[in-house]
Formats: structure tokens, C-alpha cells, sequence
């Protein structure tokens, strides 16, 4: 079986499934259809990404959070046009009327300096990153990290045109120069006595295409089930992935695949760490309302838009 259930109730997809027959392509399609048209949340194993990688992932991110906050405020993000670099402790607050989320964060995307073009125009979260001079092997490791996630990314699209029996390359286009963005995340115990609504993630969709969040042991990710109307806990599972569908897949799919309300509270009692990787896509890609998920006498939901300007009007709604 390619799909199994995880206490969380949330399915397990084996992505070497796209390698295979196509008998394994059809399973994987169905698999991933089914989790869209749910949750929009699922589990991925067969990834490819070495355990070695995830390890020095996990210590580098213990290490920048462990840093003085004086150095670590030394690239703090508001130093930054392209929104990189360090946000301290309740600097966010996702769910709106809740207190700040209890977690502090470490934005990563594409080096670029000022002689890419897309610098110099100016673009939306275009620009270089800032590093912590203080690890030494921090940079590569991020960098070797956040390469390998772009190509993943880059399958799980192969696999969601599967799922909407699309050719396999439907997506490639808005795979060329993705957006993306690589996020440490470090959350402290959930309080004794947290204030009312205090959560380390308040409860959120994401702006984006897809979203591959890397977990480390301690559980605290619920994701809501709205045919039940209840928080599930979508615990860390070794050797995998947590994947979920961004709202512009969503806008894409005419809101047949979901993007779904989650949070994390974390009552392991330990420090808690998650990566989560954003990825939007090239940002020029035009996106409109896939024809096949409009049935007769349907109309698109949204009109149609860009990456880059749906991700701006997220950023706009949300921090405004």
C-alpha cells in the first residue's frame, strides 16, 4: 500500500511512486487527490533527502537560535529589503484577536545580489540573505538545504498535475525561477499559564503554492478538519515530510484542493524546532482557474492573477 494513516489521520504518500510504472503514478495521483480534496495536508516518505542533511539542518538551526540576542538582532529582518534574516521572539501574531505567536524565526531565500536583474527591478522578496558570521557552516548548509527542497518542490508539482490528470511537466513553467523561502523555527515551551489564546503558531492558511515543513520530535502541529470540526495532531513521523497546499493552489483549483487552517502548540514541555519551506513559483506565472475544475455552469472563484501578485496581496491583507 502507498498510503497508510498516521495517528494524526493524515495520509502517508511514498513520492517514488513518480518514478515508477505507470500503474504507481496512477496510485500516487489517486493518493494525492484524495489528501487535496481532504485536508490539503499529507505526509510524504521516499523523498530522497538525506538523514545526514536533516541533522545538520536541525543543529545549525539550534545553533543560530542559541546565539546572544545581540547578535542575533545584528540581522534582524528589518535590516533587509527582501525580508531575510531573524525575527525575535512574538514578533507575529497569525491568528487574528490572539496574543503574538510564541516563536522566533529565520527567513532564507535565493541569494541574489545587486547585479541580478531582478534586483534591480526591484522585485517583490528579491535579494541577498544575511548570514550569521558566527557559524561558520551555517551558509552552506541553508544554501545545500534550500537547493534540495527546490527540487523536491519541483517533483511534489509533478505529482499534484497527476493528481488533476494533467501531463506530468503541466507545471514546469511556473517551476522555472521559483519563489521560495527557507524558515528555521524555534518554539520555547508552551507556558504553564499562557495567557488566553497564547499559541507558538496561531491558527493560519499559507499564502503559497506548496509548503514541505520538516519536523523534528516533539508533536505540536494540528491541522483543522472542517467535515468534523475538530484539531487534528499531525505528529512528527520519522523518515518523512509534512506537505500542504498553499491558498494560490486553492485560487488555482477553484478551492477544490484545500488550503487548510493549522497551528502548532507546543506542550511537549522541550524547545521545540520545525523548517518549513514556501514554495510560490516563478512569479511571472499567470495564475487562473484550471479549466477542469470548473464544472458546468461554474465560474472561477478569483479572477486571475500572477505569483508575484497574489503573494503581494496576501503579504498586503495580512500585515496591513
Amino acid at each position: 500500500m502507498s498510503t497508510t494513516y498516521a495517528r494524526a489521520a493524515l495520509p502517508v504518500i511514498n513520492l517514488s511512486l513518480l518514478r515508477g510504472s505507470d500503474q504507481d503514478q496512477d496510485t500516487l495521483a489517486r493518493s494525492l487527490e484524495e489528501a487535496c480534496l481532504h485536508t490539503g495536508f499529507f505526509y510524504i516518505s521516499d523523498h530522497g533527502i538525506p538523514d545526514e542533511l536533516i541533522d545538520r539542518i536541525f543543529r545549525e538551526s539550534r545553533a543560530l537560535f542559541d546565539l546572544p540576542e545581540e547578535q542575533k538582532k545584528a540581522i534582524h529582518k528589518a535590516h533587509s529589503h527582501a525580508n531575510r534574516g531573524y525575527e525575535p521572539l512574538k514578533s507575529q501574531t497569525l491568528e487574528p484577536g490572539s496574543p503574538p505567536d510564541l516563536k522566533e524565526g529565520f527567513y532564507i531565500g535565493e541569494e541574489l545580489d545587486g547585479t541580478d536583474p531582478r534586483v534591480q527591478a526591484g522585485r517583490f522578496n528579491q535579494g541577498p540573505n544575511q548570514w550569521p558570521t558566527e557559524l561558520p557552516t551555517f551558509r552552506d548548509t541553508m544554501t545545500e538545504y534550500f537547493e534540495a527542497m527546490n527540487e523536491l518542490s519541483d517533483h511534489i508539482m509533478q505529482a499534484l498535475a497527476l493528481s488533476l490528470d494533467l501531463p506530468q511537466d503541466f507545471f514546469e513553467d511556473f517551476c522555472h525561477q521559483p519563489m521560495s523561502t527557507l524558515r528555521l523555527l524555534h518554539y520555547p515551551p508552551q507556558p504553564p499559564n499562557p495567557s488566553p489564546g497564547e499559541k507558538g503558531c496561531g491558527a493560519h492558511t499559507d499564502f503559497g503554492g506548496v509548503t514541505i515543513l520538516l519536523l523534528d520530535d516533539n508533536p505540536g502541529l494540528q491541522v483543522w478538519e472542517a467535515n468534523n470540526e475538530e484539531w487534528l495532531n499531525a505528529n512528527p513521523i520519522p523518515g518523512t515530510f509534512v506537505v500542504n497546499m498553499g491558498d494560490m493552489i486553492a485560487r488555482w483549483t477553484n478551492d477544490r484542493y484545500r488550503s487548510t487552517l493549522h497551528r502548532v502548540i507546543n506542550t511537549s514541555g522541550a524547545e521545540r524546532y520545525s523548517v518549513p519551506f514556501f514554495y510560490s513559483g516563478n512569479p511571472d506565472h499567470e495564475v487562473s482557474c484550471l479549466s477542469l475544475c470548473l464544472a458546468d455552469g461554474d465560474q472561477p472563484h478569483y479572477p486571475p492573477t500572477t505569483v508575484e501578485a497574489h503573494l503581494m496581496e496576501m503579504y498586503q491583507r495580512t500585515y496591513a
